[in-house]
């Protein structure tokens, strides 16, 4: 099995999140950062709950990687946080459990942890990618609003009793995962760049499909797989597509294994890797309208190359929208004072 050597690994000097983001996750960071006040009112919601004691937990019940302890892995922390341009090498922890998972925590110091069932499913180029793809969540700051939603649906459990509170808590709920999906797919593509080996990337989203057995799986097949989820015959199939997304945090595996596959194929992965791509010292001038503009038309680019019934009754909405709503954060941004600059790419 070929994998890429280290030496061989293309530093990112200053990249920027928004290089890899889908643009509908980027487009709602942008609009988050831009907010006056937001911030400080984040600070003020996550100190609500003990961040302290949070991190405890794992430091109690898990393994923390170092170079004693999974030393593997602390080089594939300390390497993807190089190619990434981190400014700090996070903490990770593995923890035991045979549920397949990762994730990254926290708001002022950011951590990752990997189940002990990830660990043994990955050999190491895919678990690198794994790395690369917690690694990505926090440069694009997602372990703030990713930890705020657990806490939103633990909260969501317990008040299941208050009707009104509950459908009002659900409401934002659906909108944060909606946002959650679309942030995987974005670390998908920085898990791609951490490892630089994109068949890596492909065998990790099969075998969380289908298992360690990856002499039974093949690529080729599983995107033909992909494509016949898109393209189901029937509007029926389609609306039970999306209702199975209700309290789904992740895409399904087929789904991003697409996305993903067409991202590392048509040019911007390559484009990335050449060297062009935006850099966080210009991310104060990113334009909110721009990307909200840049995500409809993502939407639409998707939609486009989808075959499903559904989808095809909707085209054409997502290029209104984005006029609609462009044009709206543009004169806000403009009536408040804000820059509304073009990014650099």
């Amino acid at each position: 099995m070929t994998s890429v050597p280290d030496r061989a690994r293309v530093r990112l000097t200053g990249i920027s999140s928004r290089a890899y983001e889908h643009p509908a996750d980027r487009s709602a960071l942008v609009a988050l950062r831009k907010l006056t006040g937001f911030d400080t009112l984040l600070r003020k919601l996550f100190g609500l709950f003990n961040e302290r004691a949070f991190r405890l937990t794992y430091l109690a019940g898990a393994v923390r990687v170092s170079e004693r302890q999974f030393p593997h892995i602390h080089e594939m922390v300390r390497d993807g946080a190089y190619i990434l341009d981190l400014p700090e090498v996070p903490e990770c922890y593995v923890l035991q459990t045979p549920l397949v998972n990762a994730m990254a925590l926290g708001r002022d110091k950011p951590f990752i942890v990997i189940n002990s069932g990830m660990v043994d499913l990955l050999d190491p180029e895919e678990l690198r990618a794994v790395v690369g793809h917690e690694l990505g969540h926090i440069l694009s700051g997602h372990a703030v609003y990713r930890t705020m939603l657990l806490y939103l649906v633990a909260l969501a459990a317990r008040i299941a009793w208050m009707p009104i509170g509950y459908i009002g808590l659900r409401a934002i709920i659906w909108g944060l995962e909606e946002w959650f999906r679309k942030s995987e797919l974005s670390c998908d593509r920085a898990g791609l760049l951490a490892g630089q080996d994109i068949d890596a990337s492909r065998r990790v989203l099969m075998k969380l499909a289908g298992g360690a057995q990856l002499s039974e799986l093949n690529p080729d097949a599983f995107r033909e797989q992909a494509h016949e989820y898109d393209a189901v015959p029937d509007l029926r199939d389609s609306i039970l597509k999306l209702l199975q997304l209700q309290g789904q945090t992740h895409p399904f595996a087929v789904v991003r294994f697409a996305e993903l596959d067409y991202w590392a194929t048509h040019g911007e992965y390559d484009r990335i890797i050449g060297g062009d791509y935006p850099r966080r010292d210009n991310d104060g001038s990113a334009s909110v309208g721009d990307e909200v503009k840049n995500a409809a038309r993502a939407y639409q680019d998707s939609w486009n190359r989808s075959e499903d019934p559904l989808i095809g009754i909707f085209r054409g909405v997502a290029e209104t929208g984005a006029r609609a709503a462009g044009g709206l954060f543009d004169r806000l941004q403009n009536r408040g004072g804000g820059n509304s600059g073009n990014d650099d790419n």
